[in-house]
């Protein structure tokens, strides 16, 4: 094939030579995909074959990836100063075509967010994370990352969340990250986000609602709200308002809600039956920093079905999810005994 011989290879088997319209190209992490340019579409198995494949080995010497304008990954030679989109590594493919497992057997307590993108390329996908300076947020925002999406770290630190950002470039230099300003405490800073967001003119495909306040105590917010239902319901509800019709003009898109099985623990109606407003943003007299959490998880599940219900027809998603029993973070940091606890824990549990 002609591409093979431009990078400097030679196509050794008649059986993968593509359809006439076929081209074979690469993920940032190695996985073969293949578009078809009569229909316009993509898929990863082989057109002829059925096969998936990946490439195996490092580039070549003299030889580096990079992505060009339009999300695209191409590759340069340095020695011979070209360029072209055919991975030199194509020739040096595995198979990969295991027989398909469930998704339960597939994934488990130990899987990592990088092992769940594994094979999936983000390029050209905007993103934005809450909370993401740290613990699940930083993990998810790193992974999408690191798989071609242009990540928005949205976090109430700006110091922190550009050390995020640095240990992102670290790992990847020519990662598509940066670090905005979200106080979820304060509704002002959440309008003020969404105002910023909506100035740079581009699409969002992914929000994830991640962060949240844990055993707090009891405090109101500059909006005159329990500190807790604010940061962890309400100020991603009114983001999410915020942002709806960014959402639905850049369908498909997807919003994804951290919520936790302690939503199981408590409710929000009163004996009756009936919705008890005052359960949500209680008095200091009412108020239990465990049970607050509870009840802001349970309407984070609330939201996010309402969510799903309302917008799916237009092409956005929602999904609510639960990370893991006892995971560790820093999310017990507000009181010792919480820590305790979570320290004593921590063999047991799930790690970043």
């Amino acid at each position: 094939m002609a591409a093979l011989r431009y990078a400097g290879l030679d196509d050794t088997d008649s059986e993968d030579e593509l359809p006439p319209g076929w081209e074979e190209r690469t993920t940032k992490d190695g996985w073969v995909y293949y578009a078809n340019h009569t229909e316009e579409k993509t898929q990863w198995e082989h057109p002829k074959t059925g096969k998936r494949k990946r490439v195996a080995g490092d580039l070549p010497y003299g030889w580096e990836q990079e992505t060009d304008e339009n999300g695209q990954v191409f590759f340069v030679d340095h020695i011979n100063k070209r360029t072209t989109y055919l991975d030199p590594r194509l020739a040096f493919t595995v198979d990969d075509n295991p027989t398909k497992p469930t998704s339960r057997q597939r994934y488990d307590g130990s899987t990592t967010a990088m092992e769940i993108l594994q094979g999936r390329d983000f390029s050209g996908k905007m993103v934005v994370v809450t909370g993401a300076n740290s613990g699940i947020g930083f993990e998810t925002a790193k992974s999408f990352a690191l798989h071609g999406a242009h990540v928005i770290l949205a976090c109430r630190n700006m110091a922190r969340a550009s050390e995020a950002v640095s240990r992102i470039l670290e790992e990847w230099h020519k990662a598509k990250v940066e670090a905005m300003t979200l106080d979820l405490a304060l509704l002002r800073s959440v309008q003020h986000f969404a105002e910023a967001f909506k100035a740079k003119n581009v699409s969002l495909h992914v929000l994830v609602c991640n962060a949240a306040a844990f055993a707090l105590p009891w405090s109101l917010t500059k909006d005159g709200l329990e500190t807790t239902f604010q940061v962890n319901h309400l100020g991603h509800f009114y983001l999410v308002q915020l942002l709806q019709d960014v959402l639905c003009r850049s369908a498909p898109a997807r919003v994804v809600v951290v919520s936790s099985e302690s939503h199981r623990f408590t409710d929000i109606n009163d004996s009756s039956g009936k919705l008890d407003f005052s359960r949500l943003s209680p008095s200091q007299g009412e108020y239990w920093a465990m049970l607050a959490y509870n009840r802001s998880k349970l309407c984070n599940i609330l939201f996010s079905n309402e969510l799903h219900r309302r917008l799916s027809p237009r092409g956005v998603t929602s999904n609510a999810v639960h990370p893991g029993n006892m995971m560790y973070s820093s999310i017990h940091r507000h009181w010792w005994v919480y820590t305790l606890l979570f320290t004593l824990a921590r063999p047991f549990t799930k790690s970043m």
